[in-house]
């Protein structure tokens, strides 16, 4: 199993690695996206990951569907991973991210299942709502359209903790443990994974630093207008919460079913908001299981030879 952490989840598996391609996108208004993709015969999954994360979040997951005979699409938003940051005079904002989701969906041929971890979760909704019939379905990872203020501000203190980065990996390993006492400690590979040297002997995160102020400082203000996103949202959802989450509570989940009347909720009590990295095998064999029972009318909608989004790709 891949070590993920939440806002840092970068796990890779080399021998699975072999069944993805690695690739380039362009995202909106010209902004590179990193991506992997892997092949098959079934409905195309898109994977997008949560904040800070990057598509190495999903490398167990992404294998089990392709073994499932499900080709995949998985990258980097923008500002994380391989992907590119903003430039210096582009804030960014959410718009942006809805849009690069609108566009990489439409590199699918069949509007795909959205499998979406937290941050990909609210753009996919906002996506959807803007463009009814960009997904054949979603699955929602630990996030709903309100979510719990302490548990947002826990993650934000982490990621801005060392703005400077790390004078080692050992000192980024001593950081990580902090933040995860229950997790084993990482191993130097799996931090070189998750950091970039800087070129000065330190060592940074993955992520571009303007995220944690631009984007997420900001973020409950659009928590009426996710919400209405979700309200107007028609194709099959379903939700996978950690019983142990910070961030996703009883009462979240039971405003979100209010909203999306026709959702299926799955509840994984181990898991905290970090599910997949969790219990990756329960997570995933919940995703399969969802897909397996997708209503035909869903089915019908993947099907199609032609991306809604009028995509030649």
């Amino acid at each position: 199993m891949p070590d993920h952490i939440h806002t840092i989840g970068y796990g890779y598996i080399p021998e699975n690695r072999m069944h993805a391609q690695d690739i380039r996108l362009e995202g909106a208004h010209g902004i590179g996206l990193a991506a992997s993709k892997t092949t098959g015969s079934k409905s195309p999954i898109l994977l997008a990951h949560g904040f800070g994360q990057t598509r190495g979040a999903w490398t167990a997951t992404a294998a089990a569907l392709h073994a499932a005979g499900h080709p995949t699409l998985a990258f980097d938003a923008r500002g994380h991973g391989g992907s590119d940051w903003n430039p210096a005079d582009l804030p960014y904002h959410g718009e942006q991210f809805t849009d690069d989701l609108i566009v990489v969906a439409g590199e699918l041929r069949r509007p795909p299942v959205l499998v979406a971890a937290s941050m990909g979760g609210l753009f996919g909704l906002m996506a959807e709502a803007r463009w009814p019939g960009l997904f054949a379905a979603m699955v929602l990872v630990d996030i709903t359209p309100r979510w719990e203020t302490r548990g947002v501000e826990r993650i934000l203190a982490f990621m801005s903790a060392h703005p400077d980065g790390f004078a080692s990996l050992e000192a980024a390993a001593d950081s990580i443990a902090r933040y995860l006492p229950h997790r084993p400690r990482k191993s130097e590979d799996a931090l070189r994974a998750l950091l970039r040297p800087t070129g000065s002997g330190r060592w940074s995160w993955h992520w571009d630093p303007r995220l944690v102020e631009e984007l997420a400082r900001d973020s409950e203000q659009h928590q009426d207008a996710i919400a209405e996103a979700a309200r107007r949202v028609e194709c099959p959802v379903m939700l996978v919460s950690g019983g142990r989450s910070d961030l996703v509570t009883p009462q979240t989940v039971a405003e979100f079913l209010a909203l999306v009347p026709h959702a299926r909720h799955v509840h994984l009590p181990d898991a905290t908001h970090m599910v997949a990295g969790d219990d990756n095998d329960a997570f995933t064999a919940a995703v399969l299981n969802y897909l397996d029972a997708l209503p035909p009318a869903a089915a019908a909608a993947s099907a199609r030879t032609e991306h809604v989004t009028g995509a030649s790709q």
